[in-house]
């Protein structure tokens, strides 16, 4: 089983700087960025990071518009949700 802990954090930032991304970090241990092509990309840690990059890799938006990132149907996190 692969578990979200620190030691994936390189192995994140490796497939990052692999797909062609600028990495940065802020402040020790937090505020994680990756830039490309006029967008950028902020998170709390790498593992984060690499799921918001996910997302804009999977929609591949044109241009860096209010709310390109949203999916609302179907609604899988109510469905997913424990009653």
């Amino acid at each position: 089983m692969l578990s979200a802990y620190l030691n994936l954090y390189n192995t994140c930032l490796v497939i990052l700087k692999r797909r062609g991304f600028e990495l940065r970090c802020e402040m020790p241990g937090e505020n994680w960025l990756a830039m490309k092509d006029g967008f950028s990309f902020r998170a709390d840690n790498p593992i984060e990071l690499l799921g918001v990059v996910g997302i804009y890799e999977e929609i591949k938006p044109a241009t860096d518009s209010e709310y390109w990132w949203r999916l609302d149907q179907p609604d899988l996190l109510t469905e997913l949700s424990p009653s």
